[in-house]
């Protein structure tokens, strides 16, 4: 099981650093995803999708200091915020930096979760760079729960469908998402 895991790895990190995309278990739902530092990378993701790109996606990354290189002047408040949650939180911050200009939502935010889930979390520390995280499905169509509702237009559209927890029968839900605004309030988008 844990050479799964390992091939996994080693075969989405190939494809990543490459530009392709992948289809892989998050903390939340099966997700697309791409190196979210390239931006023909993203282009794909968004044609996999037929999603609008000024419909913005979240990215995937290891721990705090990933977000400090993501915002301009993070609310630190956050960070006590996050460690509260007991489930997974996404967060929309304002001021997007170092980031391709068709990942970043058209009033310069970027929402970012960080990852729990076992094999993510190597994966975005291994990469050493944030990865998108977007539902597995084409947009209009309903979110996937388990791998076996994901499409074969889906799984055949990626350059790499990892197997790791393919057969996994818990049903995943999004995360939550909140606006964090700058005086340190937010609202919650998504429960």
């Amino acid at each position: 099981m844990l050479a799964d895991f390992e091939n996994d790895m080693i075969q989405c990190l190939e494809v990543l650093k490459n530009g392709g995309t992948i289809l892989y278990p998050t903390d939340t739902v099966w997700g697309i995803g791409c190196d979210a530092t390239n931006a023909a990378a993203v282009k794909k993701v968004y044609e996999l999708k037929q999603r609008d790109d000024r419909k913005s996606m979240i990215i995937l990354v290891g721990d705090e200091k990933d977000i400090l290189k993501y915002v301009a002047a993070p609310d630190l408040a956050v960070f006590d915020f996050l460690e509260k949650q007991t489930k997974p939180t996404t967060i929309i911050f304002d001021g997007a930096v170092g980031l391709p200009g068709n990942l970043i939502a058209e009033d310069g935010s970027i929402a970012i979760r960080i990852v729990k889930d076992d094999f993510c979390r190597h994966l975005v520390k291994r990469f050493r760079k944030p990865i998108v995280s977007t539902s597995a499905n084409r947009s209009g169509e309903e979110t996937p729960k388990l791998f076996s509702e994901i499409t074969t237009q889906i799984k055949e559209a990626v350059d790499h469908v990892v197997t790791w927890r393919q057969n996994d029968q818990t049903i995943a839900l999004p995360s939550q998402i909140i606006k964090w605004k700058k005086d340190g309030s937010y609202d919650v988008i998504r429960k």
